[in-house]
C-alpha cells in the first residue's frame, strides 16, 4: 500500500463524480484547483480548471453562471491569441445567449467568431471536441456569418430556448452595436478617419478621407454611413447610390447633408476609401468622433473613429500570413493623419489699440485708454476682457506688512472702467455686461458699424512697486443676421512697471547746539529703532523725499499727521502749501525741516505719517493725459521715538561768525533739570585754531532746576571753518560722559571785517 498523489486523487474524484454523474462534485473539485493554481499565479492553468467547470455549468443548464465564466476566460485567450480555444469559447457562449434570450450577445459573439483568423480546417476532422460551433474553419465562419446577418437582416428568426419562441429584428425591435477602441469587435468594423491639413481657417473647405475596413469572411453591403464631429453641425450622411435612400434616413436626420457614394460594399480584408471636404465656421478643434454603419432601417454598427498615425493593431490579426495595405492612398497622410483638424479663428478686421501712458507710479490711478476702431467688419456683440497678470508668475495678491491679510491686500487692482455716455439711456447700463475684479474685468462693447470707433478707461491702482502684463482681449461677431458664426477675436498686451515715485526717509537731530544726557543710550537693551527724543526741547525733524521715477514731479504740499491726541507732540509747520509746484526732475532730492517739540514723557510715543501731495508735470495737459494733473499722495509712517526728560543738559552759545584775531565770548551752560544736586566735572580741550581763557578742568556742583555757565574768551587764529575748543562732560551721579556734537561747534572766521549790503525796501504811496 502507498499514499495517493494530489494528482492521483484529483483524476479519481472526477472518474467518480462522472460516473455517478454528479455535475456540482465535479464543479467544486475545479473550482478548488482554480483557487488552487490562481493562488500560485498559473493563470494559464487556473483558466484551463475553469474552462472544465464552466463545461459543467454548461451541462447542467445553469447557462448564466456558465455565460459569466466563459466571458472571463475568453478574455484571457483573447490577450493570449489563442485562436481555437477562443473558438471553442465563443461556441458556448452564443449557445448561452441563445438559451438565456440575449439577441444582441448572441449578434457580437457571432460577429467577432466570423472575423477571426481561421483560413482552414483547424480541428482534426476526426475529433469530436470543437465545441457546439462546429469546426473552426472557412465554411464554418461563413455560416455564421449568414446566419448572424440572417437575423440582423429581418431574413430569419432565431429560436429561444429560454421562453420556447422566436426573435426577428424589425423596425420595432432594432439592433445598435457600439464598437470603442479596445471592443473585440475591432475586427469586425474599423473606421479610420484622416484629415488632409492640420489647420484650416474658418469657412475654409478642407479635405477628409473615412477608410473603412472588415474581416469577416463574406462581404458586406452598407446602406448608410452617418459621420459625426463635435461640431453638430458639420455632421452629414454618405447614402448608397445603388440603394433608394428613403427607407432608411431616420426622420430625426433630416435636414443634414447627404452625400451619394456609387456603392458601399466592405470586401474581405480590403480598404473602403471615401474622402469628402468639410467645412466648419467655428473656431477650434474640429474631430471627428463616431461614424454609424446602418444596414437597413433596423442594423446600425457605430465606430469611434480613430487617426491613422496612432491606430492600433488587432491582436488576433497581428502575425498572419496576409499582404497588409496601408488605410490611405498617401503614405504620409497615412502614417500622420488624425482625425482632428484646428479652425483658426477667423482674420479680425478691427483694430484694438492700448495708449501706453509711461510708467505706473505707485499711490496714482493710472489711466489707461483703449481704443477700439472698425477698419473693416462691423462690431456687433463685442465683449472686451481685461486681465492683469504678474510678469514673474507670482500673484497680484500679497499680504501687507502693518495691515493683516484680506482679500484687498493687493499690490495692483484693476478699480473701474468708464467710457463716455455710460449713462446714456440708449445704453443703459443694465443692459451691459459689466463686471470688475481686482484683477479682470468684462465690459460690453456698443454696436459699431465700419469705419466707426469706440474707447473706454481702464483705471488701476499700484499699492507696491510691480510689474504686470495687462492682456485685452475683443471678441465680437461680424455680422448682425449670423449670431451662429464663431465669434472674432482680437488679443493685445502690454508691459507696464509699477515704480515707487518718491522715496521718503525721516531722520531726528537733537536741539540746535543742544546736546541733551539721554539715559536711555546707556541702557545695555537700547533700541536703536525707538529714536530717543528730549521732552520740552525743540528736536528737528528732516524729510528727505527723492524722485525715483523717469517723469518729472510736482510737489504741492508736505505735512504731517499726528495720531490721537495732539497735545502729546507740537510739530511745525503742521501742513505747508507750496505757493508754487515745486519741479522735482528725476534723481532730484527735497528735503523739509520740521520743529519738534514732545509735551509727554512717553517710552514710545506714535508720530504719525508723513504726507507728501504731488502730481505729474504735464505741460500742456492734453486729452490723453489730462488724468496726470490729479494729485496723487504718498504716506510714509514714522518711526516711534522714546521721549524723555534729559538730567543735564549742554548749551553752547558763540557769536554765528568770527573775525581773525579778534576776541569773542564763548559761553558753555551746564544744566540740571532734576531736584537732586549735580555733581559735574568737565574739561576743555586746547584748539591749534583758537587762543583760549578760561577754566580747562574742574569739579563743579549745580544745584536742583538751576545752571551753571562756563565763560571762555576765545582769539581766532585761522580763517574758515573752525572747530571750538570741544567740551566734556562727565556726571558723577550717572557715572556717563558726553560732549556736544562736533557739527554744533562749528564757527566760521573771516580774514577781515565783511561788509554786509542790505536792500532796502521803498515805499510807495
Amino acid at each position: 500500500m502507498q499514499p495517493l498523489t494530489d494528482d492521483e486523487y484529483a483524476r479519481y474524484m472526477l472518474a467518480e463524480g462522472k460516473r455517478f454523474q454528479d455535475s456540482f462534485e465535479i464543479i467544486a473539485l475545479f473550482k478548488r484547483a482554480f483557487e488552487a493554481y490562481s493562488n500560485l499565479k498559473s493563470e494559464r492553468t487556473a483558466a484551463y480548471c475553469r474552462f472544465q467547470m464552466a463545461r459543467e455549468y454548461f451541462s447542467v443548464c445553469e447557462f448564466h453562471n456558465a455565460k459569466e465564466i466563459f466571458d472571463k476566460i475568453a478574455n484571457l485567450y483573447r490577450q493570449e491569441g489563442w485562436i481555437l480555444s477562443l473558438w471553442e469559447i465563443l461556441g458556448y457562449l452564443r449557445e448561452c445567449t441563445r438559451e438565456i434570450s440575449c439577441v444582441k450577445d448572441f449578434i457580437e459573439y457571432s460577429l467577432e467568431m466570423a472575423a477571426l483568423p481561421i483560413t482552414s480546417n483547424a480541428f482534426d476532422p476526426s475529433s469530436k471536441d470543437y465545441g457546439p460551433a462546429g469546426p473552426a474553419s472557412l465554411s464554418q465562419r461563413a455560416k455564421i456569418h449568414k446566419e448572424a446577418f440572417g437575423v440582423v437582416n429581418g431574413e430569419s428568426e432565431l429560436s429561444l430556448k429560454e421562453d420556447n419562441s422566436g426573435y426577428k429584428v424589425n423596425s420595432h425591435l432594432p439592433l445598435y452595436l457600439e464598437i470603442d477602441l479596445v471592443s473585440p469587435l475591432r475586427v469586425v468594423l474599423l473606421a479610420l478617419v484622416a484629415f488632409h491639413e492640420q489647420t484650416v481657417k474658418p469657412g475654409v473647405s478642407s479635405l477628409i478621407t473615412f477608410s473603412l475596413r472588415s474581416r469577416l469572411p463574406i462581404n458586406i453591403e452598407i446602406d448608410q454611413l452617418e459621420v459625426q464631429f463635435n461640431q453638430s453641425e458639420c455632421n452629414f450622411i454618405i447614402e448608397n447610390g445603388q440603394k433608394s435612400n428613403a427607407s432608411t434616413i431616420p426622420c430625426c436626420l433630416s435636414g443634414r447633408r447627404v452625400e451619394t457614394a456609387p456603392a458601399l460594399v466592405l470586401a474581405t480584408n480590403k480598404w473602403m476609401r471615401l474622402t469628402y471636404e468639410i467645412t466648419s465656421g467655428q473656431t477650434g478643434k474640429l474631430e471627428c468622433t463616431y461614424i454609424i454603419a446602418r444596414m437597413g432601417p433596423q442594423f446600425s454598427i457605430c465606430c469611434r473613429a480613430e487617426s491613422p498615425a496612432s491606430m492600433t493593431d488587432l491582436p488576433l490579426w497581428k502575425f498572419e500570413d496576409q499582404v497588409e495595405t496601408i488605410p490611405l492612398k498617401d503614405p504620409s497622410l497615412a502614417f500622420s493623419g488624425q482625425k482632428a483638424i484646428q479652425v483658426e479663428e477667423p482674420e479680425p478686421q478691427v483694430d484694438l489699440s492700448l495708449c501706453s501712458c509711461g510708467p505706473a507710479l505707485v499711490g496714482e490711478n493710472y489711466i489707461l485708454p483703449v481704443k477700439v476702431a472698425s477698419k473693416g467688419h462691423a462690431v456687433y456683440s463685442g465683449e472686451l476682457k481685461i486681465n492683469l497678470v504678474d510678469t514673474r508668475g507670482s500673484d497680484l495678491l500679497s499680504p501687507r506688512e502693518v495691515e493683516p491679510f484680506s482679500a484687498d491686500n493687493l499690490h495692483v487692482e484693476l478699480m473701474d472702467i468708464y467710457w463716455d455716455g455710460l449713462d446714456d439711456h440708449s445704453d443703459s447700463r443694465s443692459d451691459k455686461i459689466q463686471k470688475i475684479q481686482p484683477s479682470f474685468g468684462l465690459i460690453s462693447v456698443p454696436s459699431l458699424v465700419e469705419g466707426e470707433s469706440w474707447s473706454c478707461k481702464l483705471k488701476i491702482m499700484w499699492n507696491r512697486p510691480k510689474p504686470i502684463m495687462l492682456y485685452v482681449s475683443l471678441s465680437y461677431y461680424p455680422h448682425n443676421d449670423e449670431p451662429s458664426l464663431q465669434k472674432a477675436h482680437v488679443h493685445k498686451s502690454l508691459e507696464i512697471e509699477g515704480k515707487i515715485a518718491f522715496t521718503i526717509s525721516p531722520r531726528f537731530m537733537m536741539p540746535f547746539r543742544k546736546d541733551p544726557l539721554l539715559l536711555s543710550k546707556l541702557k545695555a537693551a537700547y533700541d536703536p529703532e525707538h529714536i530717543p527724543l528730549a521732552l520740552n526741547e525743540s528736536n528737528m525733524l528732516i524729510v528727505s523725499a527723492k524722485n525715483c521715477s523717469e517723469v518729472p514731479l510736482r510737489l504741492l504740499s508736505i505735512s504731517i499727521e499726528l495720531r490721537g491726541n495732539n497735545d502729546t507732540c507740537i510739530v511745525h509747520p503742521h501742513h505747508e502749501e507750496f505757493t508754487e509746484p515745486i519741479i522735482h526732475v528725476p534723481g532730484e532730492e527735497f528735503k523739509k525741516v520740521f520743529t519738534v517739540i514732545p509735551k509727554v514723557n512717553n517710552s514710545q510715543l506714535n508720530m504719525g505719517m508723513v504726507c507728501l501731495r504731488w502730481q505729474r508735470d504735464s505741460r500742456p495737459p492734453d486729452e490723453v493725459h489730462s488724468w496726470a494733473t490729479v494729485s496723487q499722495v504718498t504716506k510714509l509712517k514714522l518711526p516711534d521715538v522714546n521721549v524723555e526728560l534729559p538730567p543735564l543738559l549742554v548749551s553752547l552759545e558763540f557769536p554765528p561768525h568770527a573775525i581773525l584775531g579778534n576776541p569773542f565770548v564763548f559761553y558753555v551752560k551746564v544744566h540740571n533739570q532734576t531736584e537732586l544736586l549735580q555733581e559735574i566735572k568737565f574739561t576743555l580741550a586746547d584748539s591749534q585754531s583758537f587762543v583760549s581763557s578760561g577754566p580747562h578742568s574742574d569739579t563743579i556742583y549745580i544745584l536742583p532746576r538751576s545752571a551753571h555757565v562756563l565763560r571762555y574768551m576765545l582769539v581766532p587764529l585761522c580763517s574758515g571753518s573752525q572747530q571750538l575748543p570741544r567740551v566734556s562732560v562727565t556726571s558723577v551721579r550717572y557715572s556717563a560722559g558726553f560732549q556736544p556734537s562736533a557739527v554744533s561747534s562749528v564757527i566760521f572766521v573771516y580774514p577781515a571785517k565783511p561788509t554786509f549790503k542790505v536792500n532796502e525796501k521803498k515805499e510807495r504811496q
